[in-house]
């Protein structure tokens, strides 16, 4: 029996006090506000059939995805697609419109529709689509939690209203420890609720996002 709804959480704040543009680098893990978001994103479906949980192989999501595993006794899922994209930016401090002074910058630059800075917008969209059919396919009912990143979702998010993938980085809608919830209608899946149970805690938090 397929799943109900998939809700795609974003991670908690990452602990990152030099402001770097992390991507897929090792060892940026949650900070103690990152963990308390986690927890209230968790409790925030308490009493929902969850079912099955997974979450991309990066150290942020995996810590973020704990509360989950314990609230319901499930095991993680590590699922790669749903990973973030990597990027020429990470590892440095990315400031937009300041990175245009950079020449170096300039060729990674040239196409922000694709993005040419890094994983085009298109192979995100299929890569996160693919996991989540395959997980709604595989599901006993129920609700799956799947915790990603900020861009994947957003792809998700803009890819199922039809919208154009191509998008300004700084006006996303998804922050941290956000619930996008995903429902089937006929061959493809609607989105039917947006949270941000950790809202409260958004204004003391640092969120550098992704490019």
């Amino acid at each position: 029996m397929p799943a109900d709804l998939i809700h795609l959480v974003r991670h908690g704040e990452v602990h990152n006090p030099d402001r770097i543009l992390y991507g897929r680098l090792p060892g940026y893990h949650l900070s103690e506000l990152g963990h308390q978001m986690a927890d209230v994103a968790a409790a925030s479906l308490a009493g929902r059939p969850v079912t099955a949980l997974y979450a991309s192989p990066l150290q942020r999501a995996q810590e973020s995805a704990q509360p989950w595993s314990q609230r319901y006794s499930l095991p993680i899922i590590t699922e790669d697609r749903i990973v973030e994209p990597a990027n020429w930016f990470e590892g440095g401090r990315f400031r937009f419109p300041h990175v245009l002074g950079n020449p170096r910058a300039w060729p990674q630059l040239i196409n922000p529709m694709k993005p040419s800075w890094g994983e085009a917008f298109l192979s995100v969209e299929a890569r996160m689509l693919e996991a989540i059919d395959e997980a709604w396919a595989a599901a006993n009912g129920g609700e799956i939690v799947m915790v990603s990143h900020q861009m994947p979702i957003v792809m998700v998010a803009r890819s199922v209203k039809k919208m154009r993938l191509a998008h300004d980085p700084r006006r996303r809608r998804c922050t941290l420890s956000s619930i996008t919830t995903l429902a089937r209608k006929g061959d493809e899946f609607i989105e039917v609720d947006y949270q941000e149970p950790a809202a409260e805690l958004l204004a003391a938090s640092t969120d550098l996002g992704a490019v």
